[in-house]
């Protein structure tokens, strides 16, 4: 992601990304910029066909608000995870092993996953510590992760990218298994409250204590 950081344009990308659509002032503000110079930017950039302007009405009797989200092509500039190979390995795994052999996989992956997280978690001795630790290993790995604690003295960790959603799409395992992956890391209630291939812009997980 590092290389994403360089130019105006993929500043944009990012903060669209992770903060969800954005009023062209808003993108200006982030940046440093004027209004003007954003809307110009983002112009630009809807000619190459990453973002996109959504009218949204205005509560009360405010003007309509012109809103800019990420098209797919925009959302392509992250992270895939190999997208293409993935989906070809997984349908050729099936095709010719069944879908058992893909259960197996899934399964050893989370069996791998769940002790190397464990062992990066292994000094994070409450909650708060492990929600924390957590979100920063899944952030190394591309989910661009972010948490917090609520005023219910609840947890909230958001993914805002998915590196693997390919692979999740041909098997909701994948996503099955993560969920059961950060209970057990955590020792905690996780339960997912949006959900990329849903049709939500991220991923997130509200975290209680057991």
């Amino acid at each position: 992601m590092e290389n994403m950081r360089q130019s105006p344009a993929n500043r944009i990308l990012i903060l669209i990304k992770t903060d969800g659509p954005q009023l062209a002032a808003a993108i200006g503000d982030a940046l440093g910029i004027s209004g003007e110079a954003a809307r110009q930017q983002l112009s630009k950039m809807a000619e190459e066909g990453l973002v996109e302007p959504v009218t949204v009405a205005a509560s009360g009797r405010g003007r309509p608000r012109q809103l800019w989200h990420l098209t797919t092509s925009g959302n392509r500039r992250f992270p895939d995870g190999h997208a293409e190979l993935t989906a070809n390995l997984l349908g050729t795994l099936v095709e010719q092993l069944g879908a058992a052999a893909l259960d197996i996989v899934i399964s050893a992956r989370e069996a791998e996953t769940l002790k190397r997280y464990r062992e990066e978690l292994s000094q994070a001795h409450d909650l708060a510590a492990r929600v924390e630790a957590l979100a920063g290993i899944r952030t190394r790995e591309g989910y661009m992760a972010d948490c917090w604690r609520q005023a219910d003295g609840s947890f909230m960790l958001v993914e805002n990218h998915c590196p693997i959603c390919v692979a999740a799409t041909a098997c909701a395992g994948f996503c099955r298994s993560e969920l059961e992956t950060f209970r057990a890391v955590l020792g905690a209630d996780v339960e997912r409250s949006e959900h990329i291939l849903a049709g939500a812009r991220r991923c997130a997980y509200r975290i209680t204590p057991r």
